[in-house]
């Protein structure tokens, strides 16, 4: 665990069961003045580090031994104790095939665990600044390959009734789903930026989810887009 502390008060807990990942990890995050309040081998261990030190974001593993990354990311995000923590997922370049599940249960984003310091640093603080560690190809790629598979089942937190949104508000949601960026949707769409990111917001708002990632895992289970929709 880092010794120093934050000068803007970030604060993280590293969850995964490779003691050489999580001391690399707490390595790159401390040299940039982000604290690392706790480590955990597993998801029990993740969940206590949470409600005992109640970080702002957490790198989660997904494959731990006992309670698994999914699991835990449930009980993180399901306890309001933990106050507003953000959950990354850890995975593979091959993209784990549980990663769709755990983007459902609320995580805000995934990294690929060969990811740059520098890469890490940045996603740790779009992350807690509330933004979706998404790029449009990643979402793309990562949705379309596991989004009605038998494996992916949607969540509670997800199931919403769309019926709520405006035309125009259904039409930005089904391209935000086809993993368009918010500057890509006011080209497409003859809007500006800022108009854009207020639809995007009212979206969130009505469907009552944490974030774009949540929006775009919506727009497959509910049947607006299908994979493969362009």
């Amino acid at each position: 665990m880092a010794d120093g502390v934050s000068a803007d008060g970030l604060r993280a807990v590293i969850a995964d069961d490779q003691a050489l990942v999580r001391t690399g990890f707490g390595m790159i995050l401390a040299a940039d003045g982000i604290e690392v309040t706790a480590e955990a081998a597993d998801g029990a261990e993740a969940v206590a580090a949470v409600r005992r030190t109640r970080p702002d974001v957490v790198l989660m593993d997904i494959r731990m031994p006992g309670m698994d990354g999914i699991e835990a990311t449930r009980r993180i995000l399901a306890d309001d104790s933990a106050g507003d923590v953000r959950v990354i997922i850890l995975t593979t370049y091959d993209l784990d095939h549980y990663v769709y599940a755990a983007l459902a249960a609320g995580a805000g984003g995934f990294l690929l665990k060969d990811v740059t310091p520098e890469h890490l640093v940045a996603a740790v603080r779009l992350v807690r600044s509330g933004d979706a560690l998404l790029a449009p190809a990643i979402t793309r790629r990562l949705i379309e390959r596991f989004a009605h598979r038998e494996e992916a089942v949607p969540s509670a937190e997800v199931r919403r009734d769309l019926s709520g949104l405006t035309p125009r508000e259904l039409e930005v949601l089904r391209l935000l789903a086809t993993g368009l960026s918010n500057a890509e949707l006011a080209d497409r769409l003859f809007l500006s930026p800022t108009t854009v990111k207020t639809h995007v917001g009212r979206i969130l708002s009505k469907l009552e989810l944490r974030d774009r990632v949540q929006a775009v895992v919506l727009a497959y289970e509910s049947g607006l887009i299908t994979p493969g929709s362009s």
